[in-house]
């Protein structure tokens, strides 16, 4: 049974097209994701639907019956209420069922000297309360903590006003409550935006068991993967309907503009031949050969002409390092953190060598971009080491592009930071970011948060850093600039660290994980799936620690030994020796440390004789790992 239906749909703001001719059909309990580009009427399409605004052109037509539930980006929340009472709304009219059901029991205590009576208000109560219970009513209370669990709610903030939640718990707080609500169809706009994984994984499991059905525009495509059995893509105005999840529609729009493109193609060149025949009969100058031309040109222009396959900007660029680092990258030793007298994280431990590239997960507020932006160098951390190698140049995403200036243009954003650019060279690279005519001259705090996101990058690009610290960095990206990140990122000869939430890039990206939690961290081997693998084993007792019985430094061990066996006799040899200075200097480095520690004039200043004391204690852990690898050196040049 066909649910929703949207016929030759059209709409336009002023003189901007947005939708023109949308046809668009969903079969009753189907799961539809909808994607396109950020600005390509989405969003518009789903207030068209929910009945929010009226289309230009064309209709809508919905199931007789059709309750329609709609989850905007925007949160509508203001009440005084709890979060808790904010949700138990949903409930009134079961509320007042059971009021009903309450007085009826009072009358036919008192109703029985009066046998009619007594038999009517008795198949009222028996008929009230089939439907109190088929409606779930002993059920609500249990499925709002449900749910409200499911989307990251701790008991205290339950309890709380919910004019009071931040704008992301709002968000969560709508989606709540339109999940309890249970319409018969459901338009979600990003419903993963703000939560964390564990909710999203909640929010996946729920809607494949959703009894209705479900519309839903994301960028996580994970996600699409996951809950969708067909896809509808907006592109330049006009909507394409495709069966499968989002890998599978991937797949077949690749497939279709190929075969639109070998289409075209060909025709262009039957059509050449054709009007080179026509032009030689010209030529000729007979009636025969003209009425040829006429009848051949008649031809041609009848013939339906297959249309040049177009498809949205992408962005182009890439990512190269122009120095390598040492083996060494980042080494972190009891790391911690807190906020006014609240700690985030503590003890944390983290080694990342060259080449690697490492993912951080965790729920929200564990304190991931705390983390990030310490090992940025941007805030200072309470108590640990962090140690860098040598010849590491740290390039930084931030998700919040706080590092941007709001008061310059896009030109001048970019043009202050590298000006020995030529303005042509500027323009042709911003070009590559989609910025382009007068564009480069829009001031950056007038930007969108996905036109920010690719300055952003672009000025990441060109700086050539060997390692990546990333925050969120597909945030405000439109799927195929996430794609083409994940490209430049799997071509990048550096180093990578990233925090994300999105699955499908770490699945693409990283090769080893990093779960933090409130009691403390753990590491597992591969991508997010491997993750996802080993916490199932774990869970049901099919292997006993995610490292597979080995500790990490065993791990790091093999790998180095692994990369060791690869290089020549000549380089092994060169190593050891640059291996040997460096010990030596860091010795020396000690020595002179260890002479200021025990001048009592270093002391007269606290903090100086602190940081001498904890430099003192950087470089003796460092010659202990550089003994390591010349440990490791040696042996690999006596095999």
């Amino acid at each position: 049974m066909i649910l929703l239906t949207c016929s030759g749909v059209g709409k336009s703001f002023v003189m901007h097209r947005v939708l023109d001719n949308v046809n668009l059909t969903l079969q009753q309990g189907g799961r539809m994701g909808l994607v396109g580009t950020n600005g390509s009427g989405k969003s518009t399409l789903f207030q068209i639907i929910a009945g929010n605004m009226q289309p230009d052109e064309g209709h809508v037509a919905i199931a007789k019956g059709t309750r329609v539930g709609l989850l905007t980006q925007q949160a509508d929340i203001e009440s005084d209420l709890t979060v808790v009472e904010e949700l138990s709304r949903v409930f009134d009219p079961l509320k007042e069922l059971e009021k009903r059901l309450r007085r009826l029991e009072e009358e036919i205590a008192s109703s029985h000297e009066d046998a009619d009576a007594f038999a009517r208000l008795s198949a009222d109560y028996d008929r009230l309360l089939n439907r109190f219970e088929r409606e779930g009513g002993y059920e609500w209370p249990s499925r709002i903590q449900g749910v409200l669990a499911g989307l990251g709610f701790s008991k205290e903030r339950q309890n709380q006003p919910a004019a009071s939640l931040s704008g992301g718990e709002k968000t969560r707080l709508c989606l709540a409550r339109i999940l309890l609500m249970q319409p018969e169809l459901l338009l979600l706009d990003e419903p993963t935006n703000h939560l964390d994984l564990a909710s999203t994984q909640w929010l996946e499991d729920t809607l494949k068991k959703y009894r209705g059905t479900v519309l839903v525009i994301s960028h996580d495509r994970y996600f699409l993967n996951a809950v969708c059995d067909c896809m509808a893509e907006l592109s330049m105005t006009h909507l394409s309907q495709y069966e499968g999840n989002y890998d599978t529609f991937a797949a077949q729009r690749e497939a279709n503009l190929e075969r639109q493109m070998k289409e075209y193609t060909m025709q262009q060149a039957e059509i050449a031949r054709q009007e080179a025949i026509i032009a030689r009969y010209r030529l000729i100058n007979t009636e025969k050969a003209h009425k040829l031309a006429h009848s051949r040109e008649m031809r041609l222009s009848h013939i339906e002409r297959v249309e040049k396959p177009i498809s949205e900007d992408k962005v182009n660029f890439s990512f190269q390092a122009r120095r390598r680092t040492g083996e060494d990258v980042l080494i972190v030793r009891g790391l911690s953190k807190g906020f006014e007298g609240r700690t985030l994280f503590a003890n944390f431990d983290l080694h990342i060598r060259a080449g690697e590239r490492v993912g951080v997960i965790g729920p929200n507020g564990i304190g991931k971009t705390t983390l990030i932006s310490i090992l940025a160098k941007k805030l200072q951390q309470d108590a640990g080491t962090v140690v860098y190698g040598s010849n590491v140049d740290i390039g930084y995403y931030d998700q919040q592009q706080a590092y941007l200036t709001g008061e310059k243009d896009v030109m001048h954003e970019l043009w202050d930071d590298f000006p020995r650019m030529e303005p042509w060279e500027v323009r042709n690279l911003l070009a590559l970011f989609l910025f382009t005519g007068d564009e480069v001259f829009k001031s950056v705090s007038a930007l969108s948060g996905g036109e920010r996101g690719r300055l952003a990058l672009a000025k990441l690009m060109l700086r050539r850093d060997n390692f990546l610290i990333l925050d969120e960095p597909t945030n405000h990206l439109d799927m195929d600039s996430r794609e083409v990140l994940e490209n430049a990122l799997d071509d990048f000869n550096g180093t990578i660290l990233t925090v994300s939430h999105d699955r499908y890039f770490l699945n693409r990206i990283v090769d080893r994980i990093v779960e933090m939690r409130e009691d403390g961290t753990t590491e597992y081997l591969g991508n997010y799936d491997d993750y996802l693998e080993k916490k199932r084993k774990i869970e049901f007792g099919e292997e006993e620690d995610p490292l597979g019985g080995r500790t990490r430094t065993q791990i790091d061990k093999e790998k180095r030994k692994e990369r060791l066996k690869k290089e020549g006799r000549k380089a092994l040899e060169q190593k050891n020796k640059a291996l040997e200075k460096a010990i030596a200097d860091a010795e020396a480095l000690a020595a002179e440390l260890e002479a200021r520690m025990g001048d009592s004039a270093t002391w007269q200043d606290a903090a100086k004789g602190a940081e001498v004391a904890r430099r003192h204690e950087e470089t003796l852990a460092q010659i202990d790992r550089l003994y390591e690898e010349w440990q490791e050196t040696a042996e690999a040049l006596e095999e």
